[in-house]
C-alpha cells in the first residue's frame, strides 16, 4: 500500500479531547458574571475552533466593560481546574494516534489554537501526550491564530516535511482554513455533536473528506 502522505497534524480540542463544552461552560459563566447571558449551545456556537483573547471586541461589545489580562488569567485557571477535572478523550482517539504515530514513524503534532498549557495538560490527562512530546505547536506563540496558517506551519518546519505532504485533522471551520491556507490536506472531523462544526460546513471550508469515528481515521489514511 502506497503512503500518500509524510506527517499527520491534529487539531487538540474537539479532535483528540473531549474539552469544549467544559470550556465554554466555564467560558459561559463568566461571560454571564459580565453581563452577557448565553447558554452553553450559543456560547460554543460563538467561541470553539477561536481563542477568546482573540475575540475581545465581541466580548467588550457585549458586555460593555474591558476584557482585561485579569480576567484571562482567571479564565485560564478556572477553566484549566474544571479540564483536570472532567476532561477526556474523543472516543477512539488515543488508539487511533497510537497506530498512526507508529505508521509515521513519529511524524505527528498536535497544533492547536489554544495555549500551550491547557494543551499539554489536556493530551497528559487524556494520555495523549506521550504520542506528542517535543510536537505541540500553539496558535499563542505565533504571529496569528487560527485561520490563519502559522501553526501548521510551524509544525510541518519542525517535522521537516512539506506542508503539501501533510493531513491535518479538524473539527472546525476555522481550523480547516488554517489547513488549506498551510497548503495541507484537510480531513474534517465531525461526529454529529455539539462542538464540532456539521460536514456541509467543514466541505465549504476545504476539507476533502468528513468522517464521523476516529475510529475510521487511519484506514482513510491509507485509502486516500
Amino acid at each position: 500500500m502506497t503512503q500518500s502522505f509524510d506527517a499527520v497534524l491534529f487539531d487538540c480540542d474537539g479532535v483528540l479531547v473531549d474539552s469544549e463544552p467544559i470550556t465554554n461552560g466555564v467560558l459561559r459563566d463568566m461571560l454571564e458574571e459580565l453581563g452577557w447571558k448565553l447558554n452553553l449551545q450559543e456560547c460554543m456556537h460563538t467561541f470553539v475552533g477561536k481563542a477568546v483573547k482573540d475575540e475581545r471586541a465581541l466580548i467588550e461589545a457585549r458586555t460593555g466593560q474591558p476584557l482585561t489580562e485579569e480576567w484571562l488569567v482567571r479564565f485560564r485557571e478556572r477553566r484549566n481546574q474544571a479540564l483536570i477535572r472532567d476532561v477526556k478523550p474523543i472516543r477512539n482517539a488515543v488508539a487511533a494516534v497510537a497506530m498512526l504515530h507508529e505508521r509515521f514513524k513519529g511524524r505527528i503534532a498536535c497544533a492547536s489554537g489554544a495555549d500551550r498549557f491547557k494543551v499539554e495538560l489536556q493530551l497528559e490527562r487524556c494520555a495523549l501526550l506521550q504520542y506528542f512530546t517535543g510536537r505541540v505547536f500553539s496558535g499563542h506563540e505565533l504571529p496569528r491564530s487560527k485561520p490563519a496558517p502559522d501553526v501548521y506551519l510551524a509544525a510541518a518546519a519542525a517535522l521537516g516535511v512539506q506542508p503539501t505532504r501533510c493531513v491535518v485533522v479538524e473539527d472546525t471551520v476555522t481550523g480547516v482554513r488554517a489547513g488549506v491556507a498551510a497548503g495541507a490536506t484537510v480531513f474534517g472531523y465531525s461526529p454529529n455533536e455539539a462542538g464540532h462544526d456539521a460536514p456541509a460546513q467543514l466541505r465549504a471550508a476545504g476539507a476533502v473528506t468528513i468522517f464521523t469515528d476516529m475510529a475510521s481515521l487511519p484506514g482513510l489514511m491509507a485509502s486516500e
